[in-house]
């Protein structure tokens, strides 16, 4: 006679063009059971691959998918092969943008949802897959509970000078303030730091989420005080393919004297600029280390990249009043060592030392001793922060309330 189906709880991070997931037993959320990253989704080249923290690399496969459903599906076809049996009991989600109202993870209501959707157009390279990854969970495992994680909530601590636009009061009403994002990223470091360092966790700190998207953000006692991004994803340091820092009237340039449209400029400064846009080859670091010695415009990319993260490094010490700790993480900052060498390269004057052999084997600490900043690799587990918030919001607990209201959200 078979026991009664495992419970597990799914943990989904949607990119612009990517999925990853992870699914976790309801009663550990430490390590998960299963990893699944689809990327390239709309495009040939779109794989899938699952991984097991104790088993590494399980499969690696190419698909045809063509959009976020098909990647939804992939995922499920994959967690049912290599977790068969399994039912789901909560589903967590990363939500890029909480705006004003939601200061803590949400179970996701038709209100919750109604939100969600009104700030939508404020994050659109992520707001739109996330939101349709809820509506297709709704549909395929209905009366499952989902829980909405909020990148923006991380930063709420910040102090209102932090979070001013120097706006009209009534715009700043409207909420036209900096909310800053990767959250779900800062989260993860903080909850690593304290547990190797729990001193450390407590004093200065800067962390560098470094990777598509790239932010930094200065914190004192594991809270937000500033960070790089505001009132968008947009702004803040280079990235793969958004400007960061633009001059307003570069915008209004583009509108009056080049008659583009918004939705023109939002694709110029969202997917045209940033790495991309300098180099005129790639958004991919990798791709622009390989070819910097033979292409200037590369060369120039990365230049500009390092250069404007060491600026919000400079600033955020000043904020901070000093700095005992630097952490590195994204997929840039984890495994680019070059990178993280320009970015600290100068910076002696904060105590900023690197040890050059530890840093090319993205050791987890990369500092030299001696140095009075102790510079730091950490692994992102945006995921796990995910399933955390949602066991905790939900756990095992079951409740009427919460899949009656998903019930009627999506009832024709």
């Amino acid at each position: 006679m078979s026991g009664a189906p495992s419970a597990r709880i799914l943990a989904i991070n949607t990119g612009s063009s990517s999925l990853k997931a992870a699914l976790y037993r309801t009663d550990s959320v430490d390590t998960p059971l299963l990893g699944v990253l689809v990327e390239r989704i709309g495009s040939a080249g779109a794989s899938v691959r699952v991984s097991s923290s104790g088993a590494g690399a399980l499969a690696e496969r190419k698909e045809d998918i063509r959009d976020f459903d098909a990647a939804l599906d992939a995922l499920l076809r994959a967690a049912s092969e290599f977790d068969p049996g399994h039912r789901l009991s909560a589903i967590g989600h990363r939500l890029v943008h909480g705006g004003l109202a939601f200061a803590q993870p949400q179970a996701i209501t038709p209100e919750v949802m109604r939100e969600l959707d009104r700030l939508a157009p404020q994050a659109p390279e992520h707001m739109p897959q996330a939101l349709a990854a809820v509506r297709f969970f709704a549909r395929r495992h209905r009366g499952v509970p989902q829980v909405a994680c909020f990148d923006t909530s991380f930063h709420h601590t910040m102090p209102r000078v932090a979070q001013l636009i120097p706006l009209p009061e009534a715009l700043r009403d409207e909420g036209f303030v900096r909310y800053g994002f990767h959250g779900l990223s800062y989260e993860s470091a903080v909850a690593e730091l304290r547990r190797v360092d729990p001193v450390a966790a407590r004093g200065r700190t800067v962390v560098a989420h470094l990777g598509n998207g790239a932010s930094m953000t200065a914190m004192h006692d594991g809270k937000s005080v500033d960070t790089t991004m505001g009132y968008t994803p947009t702004s803040g340091l280079v990235m793969s393919t958004r400007c960061g820092d633009i001059d307003p009237g570069v915008v209004i340039d583009l509108i009056e004297r080049h008659k583009l449209t918004a939705a023109e400029v939002n694709a110029i400064l969202d997917k045209q600029s940033g790495l991309l846009g300098v180099s005129g080859t790639s958004s991919d670091m990798r791709d622009l280390l390989t070819s910097e010695f033979r292409d200037r415009r590369a060369a120039n990319a990365i230049e500009l990249f390092c250069y404007r993260a060491r600026k919000y490094l400079g600033a955020f010490a000043s904020v901070l009043g000093g700095l005992d700790t630097l952490v590195f993480t994204g997929g840039i900052g984890e495994n680019a060592a070059a990178i993280r060498e320009r970015i600290c390269k100068g910076q002696e004057y904060l105590g900023i030392a690197l040890d050059a052999e530890a840093n090319r084997a993205n050791a987890p600490v990369v500092s030299a001793g001696g140095g009075g900043v102790t510079v730091r690799v950490i692994r992102a587990d945006e995921e796990g922060v995910i399933a955390r918030h949602t066991q905790a919001l939900l756990g095992t607990r079951k409740s009427a309330r919460h899949p009656a209201l998903l019930a009627s959200m999506y009832d024709p």
